[in-house]
């Protein structure tokens, strides 16, 4: 009897030491304004408002996402080479930089890159179509090469770090692991270019792509569950971000053939790779295809809000844009 007296005493400090390291957890969610208990959906409905969109650079395409990319939010594009994943990553960070309806003021963008594909004269080109200047846009774009999917985790780090230091509202967008941060300022161009203010904030982060390196990293099915579980814990930290900071988050994805496709008899036998741990972290998913000539087809494959619909957009010299009758 005395020595299980004994021992529940040597459990006491174990006990209290959890409940104090339980506290402290709270303590830091609140400090970064992060309720760990309930809201009535009215007082999130308010919090909701805070949310904006980000064009596309097409009217038909930003009224299939009800309004364009959405903060908050983690948005993927897949789709075959040549389908445009690329061109709109980088026509978004150049409207991310504009100003928007319901207040929005523009931002910085952080745009990584794990295909070699961004090319800071293409958006040289889609500023010209906005009227911006050249070296304005280029400044609010924050770039950063990763060469493995550790590297990709590590700039993630810099990125949510960037955030904590940074006063404002952030927005961020990601193409195929694309990220872009913007702070918020005004811009004194001349009077032939329109005005950019961009609130000392990041608005919106890319990755493109956001699988590509996981790809190199890990190969077979031996290396499948840490490939996931690693892949589960940078999309966290990503959703983390987006909600935390009102930040607007768009990602690139690539496509893979699934050989179980013909035995279902499925019309396309390609799908997106990341399996079900991309799927369920993605806010919204978008399908890309090809169309005739330099039009191509975005579908929604997946919303919380938007129904399943089609658009059909152009791939222009100044980005994207709307398909011409």
């Amino acid at each position: 009897m005395k020595a299980m007296e004994d021992q529940v005493v040597q459990e006491e400090p174990g006990y209290q030491d959890d409940e104090e390291s339980f506290f402290q957890d709270i303590d830091l969610l609140q400090k970064h304004g992060i309720e760990p208990g309930f809201l009535t959906a009215f007082e999130y409905s308010e919090k909701r408002k805070m949310v904006f969109h980000i064009s596309t650079g097409s009217q038909e395409f930003d009224k299939l996402l009800g309004g364009g990319i959405e903060s908050m939010a983690i948005t993927e594009a897949f789709g075959e080479f040549r389908t445009g994943k690329t061109q709109l990553s980088h026509t978004l960070c150049v409207t991310a930089q504009l100003p928007g309806p319901n207040g929005y003021t523009g931002g910085k963008i952080i745009f990584i890159d794990t295909e070699n594909t961004f090319r800071p004269d293409r958006l040289r080109d889609i500023a010209d179509r906005f009227n911006v200047d050249h070296e304005a846009v280029l400044d609010n774009v924050l770039y950063a090469r990763a060469y493995t999917s550790e590297h990709q985790m590590e700039l993630l780090d810099y990125v949510a770090a960037k955030f904590h230091e940074e006063a404002g509202i952030f927005k961020l967008l990601v193409q195929d692991f694309f990220f872009c941060m913007l702070p918020v300022f005004r811009i004194n161009v001349p009077i032939f270019f329109h005005y950019i203010y961009l609130s000392s904030m990041i608005t919106m982060q890319i990755i493109d792509s956001i699988m590509a390196l996981f790809r190199v990293d890990f190969s077979g099915r031996g290396e499948l569950a840490e490939r996931q579980q690693k892949l589960a814990q940078m999309l966290s930290r990503l959703q983390k971000i987006s909600e935390e900071y009102n930040v607007a988050v768009f990602v690139t994805n690539q496509m893979t053939a699934d050989p179980g496709a013909t035995m279902t008899f499925q019309a396309d036998p390609k799908k997106p790779i990341g399996g079900h741990i991309l799927a369920h972290a993605s806010t919204t998913r978008i399908s890309l295809r090809k169309g005739r000539g330099e039009l191509r087809i975005a579908k929604i494959y997946d919303s919380p809000e938007m129904p399943e619909n089609e658009a059909t957009f152009a791939i222009t010299a100044g980005g994207i844009g709307d398909a011409k009758e």
